[in-house]
């Protein structure tokens, strides 16, 4: 066969084969063979192993070794040991050994990229160019954060030992994701690397050594599945995972009342949403980067290809154009586009999911496929959005499309799925961009760009992807804990006190659900006796009751789209309103609690002011990204918040989680004092002459013992919290899961309710959503 002529060669735009050498990567492989756990600063001799093998070829790499429960122990030990000496270095000392870790990283940056690729099968110019790239960013991020630390967020501590599992789609960065923040703020890491990949964590712990990383600050454990749970279970006081729903889900249940901080990066189905005035070459172009990159094997890849109709027809024309010039085989090869499958197990799951789904147009890009690890780039196209593919996680170079006709259509489509971790929208009017990226659920909205990552910029998600956010202040503030002790919170008994007084007129305080006073669904009531006195009686709130307090505030989700200068009048004229009821509220909280209620109405008329004085000041962010143009961090309302409120502050607890939340714009069902009932049904006299829009507050009450499985477990309720004085966290938690909700819950613990502690009460009020519009031709 003759060479092709220059001339040829430019006539055909092909190109040959650029491998990269691995030698460096073999040899470094030679010197271990079989791999122990890294614990306290050395490699462990080797327990029982498995082999690790390249997906491109079946080849095997090494052997490592599947850690055990007593391996794990030996690691959370030595992190135990370590943790207290490495946060009183302080900051700036920290920050000097994750400098040189980023340093390192670069020196070593070809060897960690082919040994990533022969581990992973990704194509080396990804990892060569973007994933190392990020992990030495993120190293120097966060030594200036470290830096900045001790004088930025006062009143700070670490967790202490932080566990990290972490996925197999980018082995290194996941690493840098979790150990750099927190090595930052003080903890010390015990990590599990997925079980197909584990070999560039282990490079990365034999070089820590170098930068002066102290034994035991940073542990590797591998193994599988079991491992993972091991470690999850483990004595840990944080644990970090990034990894799929379904096994995100159990962690959520494992952890369940623990009182281990957690944060989760779970799956995603991310729209890929093109409107027909955009550049449709450039949507194609990115679109190769939103579901090829990595083989399709993202969390964030824009896999739901939302197409306006006018343009459909052409795009795809365009898209299967493009697709069958990609190029797939060797990762190794420069020239390569989409390489492995991480494991043949990955790619059967893959093809099962395909094959069992027929539905809609399947076209399979016509390129070359390899023997092996290998799947097609595929476009199945024609789905409805209640398709099962259009719903489901495939995590492969599989892309799923449907049409759309106009921008609140398409919103509807991109936000009807059960996750919510990234979307991209295309179009040249920069007003639509913006107009969307509001209303898309998503935790990153990229505007005419995709995949668009830096150490800055907080990613994460909501709904079932998790979470949490990793990068940024934002990202930091998950490895910290404020470092206020605090006391043990005594249950609150209520007994069935002894009627000798009754007034003169039955009181019997009602419901308070979209804005008016209903009775409880059960139709039972307690009553409020204090010292003999019959006070009143209160409604017994019930699953049914929950459930319409949950609707009510759903059907005042237009609340969220106000602006904080119209909350923050509204919360103003309730805290006048209040004020001018002093003495009323002062009176009913002693009658119930025995004790001068003047000194509590006072503060949380206070409070109030100080949620309407943040309600149009609690700003977002421009990042400081490396790019040529904005990463945006706004704070968004989480959406509907369930609360449990506190018995030992009945009104001014109340109010403070009232007012943070409808501060930043969520609507709540708040189940209020059990010692103190009539404190809330009074204040709901009040909100119903505030010009507060009914549902935005709903109120039920009853026993928090009781109503909180059903808040706590509703599926359309984003948060739950609980102050209660019952003990309830590990029910919540637990109830939770169902559809990963956030919650904040005391653990028994009391708190001090005459500190404000707003930003505290405002970060758990608000998601962060980042959203990037590059800019410039």
């Amino acid at each position: 066969m003759t060479k092709p002529t220059i001339r040829e060669i430019f006539d055909s735009m092909d190109y040959g084969t650029a491998p990269e050498g691995n030698s460096e990567a073999k040899a470094w492989l030679s010197r271990h063979q079989r791999f122990g756990h890294w614990i306290d600063g050395a490699f462990t001799a080797p327990g029982a192993t498995f082999a690790t093998r390249n997906p491109a070829t079946g080849d095997i790499l090494a052997e490592v070794t599947q850690g055990t429960s007593d391996d794990v122990a030996l690691a959370v030990a030595a992190a135990r040991k370590a943790q207290s000496k490495w946060a009183r270095i302080g900051g700036a000392a920290r920050a000097r050994v994750l400098y040189a870790l980023a340093r390192l990283v670069q020196k070593h940056a070809r060897l960690f990229a082919v040994l990533e690729t022969m581990d992973n099968g990704k194509p080396i110019r990804e990892s060569r160019d973007i994933d190392i790239p990020l992990v030495a960013r993120h190293f120097y991020y966060h030594a200036g954060l470290a830096q900045l630390l001790d004088s930025e967020i006062p009143g700070h501590e670490p967790q202490g030992v932080c566990a990290a599992v972490i996925p197999w789609n980018f082995p290194l960065l996941m690493l840098a994701w979790k150990v750099a923040p927190a090595l930052a703020a003080g903890n010390t890491v015990v990590l599990k690397p997925a079980e197909y990949t584990p070999l560039t964590a282990l490079l990365f712990a034999e070089i820590s050594k170098e930068a002066g990383l102290p034994k035991g600050v940073l542990n590797i454990i591998t193994g599988d599945g079991e491992t993972g749970a091991a470690l999850v279970a483990a004595d840990v006081d944080k644990v970090a995972f990034t990894g799929s729903t379904s096994v995100g889900r159990k962690i959520r249940q494992a952890t369940a009342g623990t009182g281990k901080a957690l944060t989760l990066e779970l799956g995603g189905k991310s729209p890929y949403i093109v409107f027909d005035d955009a550049d449709l070459d450039s949507a194609v172009e990115g679109l190769v980067d939103a579901i090829w990159f990595n083989g399709g094997q993202v969390c964030c890849a824009g896999s739901r290809l939302l197409v306006q109709e006018g343009v459909a027809d052409r795009f795809l024309t365009k898209l299967k154009r493009r697709m069958d010039a990609l190029r797939i085989g060797d990762p190794l090869d420069k020239s390569i586009d989409v390489g492995a499958i991480v494991d043949p197990v990955q790619l059967a799951a893959i093809t099962a999911l395909v094959d069992a789904n027929p539905s809609g147009e399947i076209y399979r890009a016509a390129c070359p496929l390899p023997e092996g690890c290998f799947y097609p780039p595929t476009l199945i196209s024609g789905l409805q959005a209640a398709d099962t593919l259009m719903q489901e996680e495939i995590f492969g170079p599989v892309l799923v499309s449907t049409t759309f006709r106009t921008p609140s259509e398409a919103v509807e489509i991109a936000n009807n799925t059960r996750y919510g971790l990234a979307a991209s929208i295309w179009t040249e009017n920069v007003n639509l961009a913006l107009d969307l990226a509001p209303k898309i659920k998503a935790g990153v909205v990229w505007v005419n760009a995709t995949n668009l990552f830096d150490a800055a910029a907080g990613f994460g998600g909501i709904r079932e992807s998790g979470f949490g956010r990793e990068g940024g202040w934002e990202g930091l503030a998950a490895y910290l804990k404020p470092s206020a002790k605090t006391k043990a919170l005594a249950p609150v008994a209520l007994t069935d006190a002894a009627i000798e007084q009754v007034p003169d007129m039955d009181r019997t305080a009602k419901l308070f659900i979209g804005g008016k006073q209903a009775r409880p669904d059960g139709g039972y009531s307690r009553a409020v006796v204090a010292k003999g006195k019959l006070l009143g009686h209160v409604g017994l709130g019930s699953r049914k009751d929950i459930r319409n307090a949950v609707e009510a505030a759903h059907a005042a989700k237009g609340w969220g789209r106000t602006t904080g200068h119209n909350r923050a009048q509204i919360l103003y004229y309730i805290a006048e309103n209040l004020s001018a009821r002093a003495d009323e509220f002062a009176k009913r909280i002693k009658d119930q609690t025995g004790k001068s209620g003047a000194e509590e109405v006072a503060a949380a008329v206070d409070r109030l002011f100080t949620f309407a004085a943040w309600a149009d000041k609690y700003e977002g962010a421009v990042k400081p990204v490396p790019m040529r143009g904005l990463a945006v961090a706004v704070h968004e309302p989480v959406g509907v918040i369930g609360c449990l409120c506190p018995d030992e502050a009945p009104l001014l607890g109340l109010v403070s989680v009232m007012g943070a939340g409808i501060a930043m714009g969520n609507t709540m069902v708040l189940v209020p004092s059990e010692l103190a009932p009539l404190t809330a049904t009074d204040f709901y006299q009040v909100l119903e002459t505030s010009d507060l829009p009914a549902g935005v507050v709903n109120i039920v009450t009853g026993s928090a013992a009781e109503l909180a499985k059903p808040l706590a477990g509703h599926l359309d309720v984003d948060a739950v919290w609980s102050f209660s004085s019952q003990p309830l966290s590990t029910l919540i938690e637990k109830e939770a899961a169902g559809n990963l909700k956030r919650t904040w819950v005391n653990h028994g613990r009391a708190r001090d309710w005459t500190q404000a502690d707003a930003r505290a009460f405002l970060a758990q009020a608000t998601e962060v959503k980042t959203i990037w519009v590059p800019y410039g031709e």
